[in-house]
């Protein structure tokens, strides 16, 4: 126990360490943490579902008639109506053949690319792909190799070298959660197919903010025929919980007797799975959410442009400024906490080395005020860095 407490203490020291946030309320654009509220810049409720109201009455209607808990892995007993209903829901929403669910994003892609390839194969990944695509490239066994970000040339320099695996598999977040870009999905999906190799794109910040339908960056490149594997999360934009993969019907059937991250866990509450298909149908209906989201992302980035921060040039609601060192943005976001704005500071591992940074994610639910207090802290900031 003394070399843990010596780690953490170098963890303080380098100001890497983490606290914990209390919110006391509902997950909206306004928090409050010890009896005082926050304007909230740092959500993934993009939309504003997780606290909409037709979400909670979807839940407690679901809670009085199917309980709580679902008591069991799918494959026991835990497979409830509600869980086929989402599935079925996902699949029309993505225009997919079928749907499997998880309890998480993070076993979604786990458990599928494991059970896509293993040793003898190869994997390839973006540099900045979130954690859960690393760990289950690293988990499979199969060969893996990373490509510098978004470096489409690097990437297929790597396919040039892979005539030797039988199964090849290119997996690629669509939006990057911590700089908020967009991969370069159409030249991505061109060279797996010079190559033989299976796509598979992480939707988790796409849905329900991308493409005409909210259906995300696939839609939004028109590339739906083109995708083999489709993974997203519902708690983001759709504002509930659980991951989900979508394809064809071999691949889900495949899925369910191969993922151990689907077939060796309880189910979702199916409370959870109402609170998801509301969220899907409100994207698809509710036009306006999607178009109160991108009227403040144009609005915040326009105003940043007069500010003299260093804000990364993003294609999302995912606006980063980045501060490098890693004491100086704790201390920065501290100072945005002192004035009311919840923005905490992101720092390695999650982001590389000197580049750490302040995440805004925008909300359809901020208002135009709660923009203009952002950037007025954010004036005073730029004075002091």
């Amino acid at each position: 126990m003394e070399n843990i407490s010596n780690e953490l203490e170098k963890i303080k020291e380098f100001g890497l360490y983490r606290d914990l946030n209390v919110v006391e309320n509902v997950q909206g654009s306004h928090v409050k943490i010890k009896s005082k509220t926050y304007v909230s810049f740092c959500s993934n409720n993009y939309l504003g579902l997780a606290n909409h109201p037709l979400v909670i009455r979807a839940v407690k209607d679901a809670v009085e008639k199917y309980g709580w808990g679902a008591g069991a892995s799918r494959l026991i007993s835990g497979n409830m109506k509600l869980h086929e209903a989402l599935e079925d829901e996902i699949s029309k929403f993505k225009r997919k053949e079928s749907t499997i669910v998880f309890p998480t994003g993070y076993m979604a892609n786990i458990g599928t690319i494991c059970s896509l390839v293993s040793s003898g194969d190869l994997v390839i990944c973006d540099r900045l792909n979130h954690a859960s695509i690393i760990d289950g490239c690293r988990l499979s066994g199969a060969d893996f190799r990373i490509y510098p970000h978004c470096d489409t040339e690097k990437l297929e320099s790597i396919f040039k070298k892979s005539s030797k695996y039988p199964r090849k598999l290119i997996v690629t977040d669509t939006v990057f959660s911590m700089d908020g870009d967009l991969a370069p999905l159409p030249d991505i999906v061109e060279i797996a197919r010079k190559y033989k190799a299976m796509v598979m794109v992480d939707e988790a910040h796409g849905t329900g903010v991308f493409g005409e339908k909210g259906r995300g960056v696939i839609e939004h490149f028109n590339l739906n025929e083109k995708v083999n594997i489709v993974m997203g999360t519902l708690s983001k934009a759709i504002g509930s919980l659980g991951g989900f993969v979508s394809g064809d019907i071999d691949l889900i059937n495949y899925l369910r007797n191969k993922a151990r991250t689907f077939m060796y866990t309880t189910a979702l509450p199916p409370a959870v799975c109402a609170a998801s298909i509301a969220g899907i149908k409100l994207i698809q209906k509710d036009l306006s959410l999607r178009k109160s989201l991108w009227h403040n992302v144009r609005y915040l980035k326009e105003r940043l442009k007069l500010l003299k921060l260093n804000v990364i040039s993003s294609e999302s609601p995912i606006i980063p400024i980045v501060i490098g060192d890693a004491k100086k943005a704790v201390n920065v976001s501290r100072f945005l906490f002192n004035r009311g704005v919840l923005i905490p500071a992101i720092r390695p591992p999650t982001v590389p080395d000197e580049s750490s940074r302040l995440r805004i994610t925008v909300m359809s639910t901020h208002t135009k005020d709660d923009l203009e207090r952002l950037l007025d802290v954010l004036e005073d900031v730029q004075r002091q860095i």
